[in-house]
């Protein structure tokens, strides 16, 4: 076994060789830009950064993105777990087809999804009279960003639980109903410890997900400063008016917020490595 183990290692200059490639790839298109995102950002003083950041439209950005991931991952994570308990401990009809669902905002343009929302909510949409009867609004309201952020960021805890809960089996809630458990203390006591992780690391990348959103969100805002426009959107708007200055301030925050989601994400993978490892293999 050691002699056929050494005869399938790499030699040293091909290993070396990757992890340059792979050091000089992430440096070019990921550390790079984050830099001059920075650098276009701090390039007139703090001072600006700050008032940048300190003016109506953008906190008014700030607060709508932060409120609308606050409402899409709590529902996220709750559909997330029904989904994956249901698929993972049940067998039914159409079980193929709602795993394909599952999937679909990951192989549908989020610019599709928006308009998908159009012609549901919007004034020539399916609800749009009974919506009128009822004096509310989704379109370029709140409504409609979390809608389109719920849509688009739905995968994420799902498919994370799916192959866990698969993998686990019900052994254990089978054993904890048949000493006596109902279905609530079965979930909290046993099955919600065991996927605890899982959740977790569904839910950080469903909240980077949900600050991040642009194609969607950008169709159903309708661009309205202060009021329908998120970071992204924000950002966007400022770069094409030309005030590079205050667009790399708003965009280095965003980023500050994406880079607290990935501390939290190695920080859970460096204390729980071996939970986190079976997550991702696919039975």
């Amino acid at each position: 076994m050691s002699a056929a183990r050494d005869g399938l290692d790499e030699p040293a200059w091909l290993r070396r060789s990757l992890i340059a490639l792979a050091v000089l790839v992430m440096a070019g298109l990921v550390v790079l830009p984050l830099a001059m995102v920075l650098a276009g950002a701090f390039g007139e003083g703090f001072g600006r950064w700050w008032d940048a950041l300190a003016e109506p439209d953008a906190l008014a950005a700030l607060r709508l993105t932060l409120f609308t991931a606050a409402i899409v991952i709590p529902l996220n994570a709750a559909f997330g777990v029904l989904t994956a308990w249901a698929i993972a401990r049940f067998e039914f009809r159409g079980k193929r087809a709602l795993l394909a669902l599952i999937d679909l905002p990951f192989a549908v343009s989020p610019v599709v999804a928006g308009l998908c929302l159009v012609l549901l909510f919007g004034s020539q949409g399916w609800f749009a009279s009974w919506l009128a009867e009822h004096d509310l609004k989704v379109l370029f309201a709140r409504p409609g960003i979390v809608l389109a952020t719920l849509f688009i960021t739905f995968p994420f805890v799902a498919r994370e639980l799916i192959p866990l809960m698969q993998q686990q089996g019900p052994d254990e809630e089978l054993a904890a109903r048949s000493l006596g458990a109902d279905a609530w203390t079965m979930f909290r006591r046993v099955t919600l410890p065991n996927i605890q992780w899982g959740l977790l690391y569904g839910v950080l990348l469903c909240g980077a997900r949900a600050m991040g959103e642009f194609g969607a969100v950008s169709v159903v805002s309708g661009h309205i400063r202060g009021l329908t426009n998120t970071l992204p959107l924000h950002i966007e708007i400022l770069y094409n008016e030309f005030d590079s200055t205050a667009a790399f301030a708003a965009a280095s925050l965003l980023a500050g917020l994406a880079l607290v989601t990935l501390v939290m994400k190695f920080w859970l993978e460096s204390r729980h490595g071996d939970a986190i490892a079976t997550i991702h293999r696919r039975p």
